[in-house]
């Protein structure tokens, strides 16, 4: 009997996977735990290896198509074996492991609309919904048995209608007005490509975006770094800059609760938990956001490790799913490109992002008297709705004082 090979679950909340790459086409014989395929959640790139050696019958799940956790992607057997493509959702998956309540079996994709009267909602997605002000009645579900996803939540806020404050607004993409001559070059657009235009578009149409610049004098943290780099590297670690930006940000959010949160529609949901988004640069292919969690409980030596770590492992597309979930702040080093400052977008649904631009020797007034230090623009981008100039700026000179002392 052939073998089905099965979306798994990748982390908690996900519940499809777009397929990037089959690594093995129809015909070719696979080894157990060999690599299959390559898939995509959450700008995440995942192998799924073979479950069991033989032939690749089938492959049902095609290249750019989404597809929902428990359903087939292909199947593995003896050459000239049959397979029954007719259903590729499969009745005998374990629904339980994809961490949801038992969905309503009565509820069809014509009545998903009902919501909670008619099935679950996962609480990542009631959240979402809350947060863009969507009537869940309103969107028509794509998951098991008409079940409202995420996505479905997302797009149906990408592609019209949400409630903000109590007031409807429309969301609308500029067409085109590009005039294609010889020798211009269309670059499709990748998954991640998307799912950052999506996600960039939905943030300004989301909060309010208020910039404020500070400069910080970096002089203490380059003597700290320079007495303590050979000592982090004989424990294999490079102590560097975003390390202390990190450290720096946990005194901030620390001093200032209200900068940890988000908003919803029944109030500013302030976070216990002071995990940290760190922006990674995947060169052309874009960035991705892996997160360090409880980032207030790390030493210097640990963040510094934790921060070489997710950044090795974010452009060696090593990263799982649940590495780049429930960031409650974001950091952006543009620095590294030699970029002075910037007006980053909030990786919603959060309530701020600091940019920190590259360190430049400059003059500088000190006690009256002019001085060279190694100077740095901090721009914190934060959600106005949620903080005003003053306090935004409270937060913004703890993170300042921090590096500078």
């Amino acid at each position: 009997m052939a073998t089905k090979v099965l979306v798994p679950l990748l982390g908690e909340g996900v519940e499809e996977v777009t397929v990037i790459k089959w690594l093995k086409q129809e015909g070719e014989l696979v080894k157990e735990l060999e690599p299959l395929l390559e898939v995509n959640t959450d700008k995440v790139d995942t192998e799924i290896p073979a479950p069991a050696s033989g032939t690749v019958l089938k492959i049902v799940a095609q290249e750019g198509v989404p597809a929902k956790v428990g359903t087939v992607l292909a199947f593995i057997g003896k050459p000239g074996e049959s397979v029954d493509v007719s259903s590729p959702q499969v009745s005998n998956v374990k629904l339980s492991t994809v961490s949801a309540s038992p969905v309503n079996p009565n509820v069809t994709p014509d009545t998903a609309h009902m919501t909670q009267g008619a099935g679950f909602i996962a609480p990542v997605v009631a959240k979402i919904a809350a947060e863009h002000g969507v009537n869940l009645s309103q969107v028509q579900g794509t998951g098991l048995n008409g079940r409202i996803t995420k996505n479905d939540v997302l797009n149906f806020v990408e592609s019209g209608k949400q409630t903000v404050d109590n007031r409807t607004q429309t969301i609308h993409h500029p067409p085109s007005t590009a005039v294609h001559i010889e020798g211009d070059q269309l670059i499709k657009h990748t998954v991640i490509r998307k799912q950052i235009a999506e996600h960039m578009m939905m943030s300004k149409h989301t909060s309010p975006h208020v910039l404020t610049v500070m400069e910080a004098d970096l002089s203490k943290v380059i003597a700290h770094q320079n007495a303590n780099m050979d000592l982090f590297a004989r424990d294999g670690i490079t102590l560097t800059l975003t390390a202390y930006f990190m450290m720096a940000i946990v005194a901030g959010l620390k001093a200032y609760p209200m900068t940890n949160s988000s908003w919803t529609e029944g109030g500013i949901l302030v976070h216990k938990a002071i995990n940290i988004g760190m922006a990674t640069s995947l060169g052309e292919e874009g960035l991705i956001v892996p997160v360090i969690k409880n980032a207030d409980n790390f030493s210097l030596l640990a963040m510094a490790r934790t921060v070489n770590d997710l950044a090795s492992r974010a452009r060696g597309k090593k990263l799982q799913p649940d590495e780049v979930k429930g960031g409650t702040f974001t950091l952006t080093n543009h620095g590294v490109s030699r970029s002075l400052f910037s007006f980053p977008i909030i990786n919603q649904p959060q309530c701020g992002i600091l940019g920190t631009g590259t360190m430049q020797k400059r003059v500088v007034v000190i006690d009256d008297a002019i001085a060279i230090r190694p100077m740095i623009y901090l721009s914190f981008v934060f959600d106005h709705c949620i903080l005003d100039g003053a306090s935004a700026d409270w937060f913004l000179m703890k993170v300042k004082e921090t590096l500078e002392s």
